[in-house]
């Protein structure tokens, strides 16, 4: 299946670049992670979910295809891209899912505009700030090199998006998809200053009241799972699934059995 053509809007200052794809059902909304593009968004992760929902994915501010701007990052003004996003595509209300920095994002965006948010997927998230559980300074020193070659980098970030046991006997590069667009390694820096920045959401997170589904990979050094479970204590009425011998790659490693997670959550009849 060739994936949908990437289109451009005018919002927030900024050029955004998305795709589309799925249904008519719902919008689905996916914000991702530290330096990520949207092609690397996992077709297998993103397939059944499109069976039943209208799947947005985007570019971050400077990332890949989407101009940057000369406003200092934040996570609040990312939250504020996506939402203009969604006014710009005629969208009042939607699922949203968060992954890694998107999950802190997606915090910002629901805490600030409640109204515009059905239910909230935070994926390998954090709640930020001084409760947050941190990663080891080398993991961060692998995951925050932007410098070589593709391989290089892709090389770098599977030996910390996977566990060490699980990369001896599978090869990452036949579980990922072909990764083209790009970001520069000013823009990562800029990324990682606002995600230093960002002072954390954990006295905010009671005041989340869309049904909250938290999951997390058991094995993830770079959101150690601790983390989500700080935000599925502080969130009333959240669900945490936790998925054994699985990374902050989980999307790669299980990804038919991630979307199952999703899927039942986003289509559980509310109580």
């Amino acid at each position: 299946m060739n994936p949908p053509a990437v289109r451009y809007i005018t919002a927030n200052g900024i050029t955004i670049a998305y795709q589309q794809s799925g249904s008519d059902g719902p919008p689905l909304i996916l914000i991702n992670g530290f330096a990520s593009t949207m092609d690397t968004w996992n077709p297998p992760f993103l397939e059944p979910l499109a069976q039943r929902f209208r799947i947005i994915v985007f570019d971050n501010r400077g990332t890949g295809y989407t101009s940057a701007g000369e406003i200092p990052f934040s996570l609040p003004l990312f939250a504020q891209d996506t939402l203009a996003l969604m006014d710009a595509l005629g969208i009042s209300r939607a699922h949203i899912l968060g992954l890694s920095m998107g999950a802190s994002i997606a915090q910002e965006l629901v805490l600030a505009h409640p109204g515009r948010v059905d239910r909230l997927v935070l994926i390998s998230g954090t709640c930020g700030g001084e409760h947050m559980v941190m990663m080891q300074p080398e993991i961060w020193a692998r995951l925050s090199d932007k410098s070589g070659t593709g391989v290089d980098v892709a090389d770098r970030m599977f030996s910390v998006l996977f566990p060490k046991n699980w990369l001896a006997s599978h090869d990452p590069w036949q579980h990922c998809p072909d990764v083209r667009e790009t970001t520069p390694e000013h823009i990562a820096a800029r990324q990682a200053e606002a995600l230093f920045r960002w002072p954390g959401s954990f006295d905010r997170l009671p005041a989340i009241r869309c049904p909250v589904l938290v999951v997390t990979g058991a094995e993830d050094v770079v959101i150690p799972p601790q983390n989500s479970r700080i935000l599925a204590d502080r969130i009333t009425g959240s669900r945490l699934v936790e998925f054994p011998g699985a990374g902050h790659g989980l999307q790669y490693q299980c990804p038919r059995e991630l979307a199952g997670a999703v899927l039942a959550f986003l289509t559980a009849v509310r109580e």
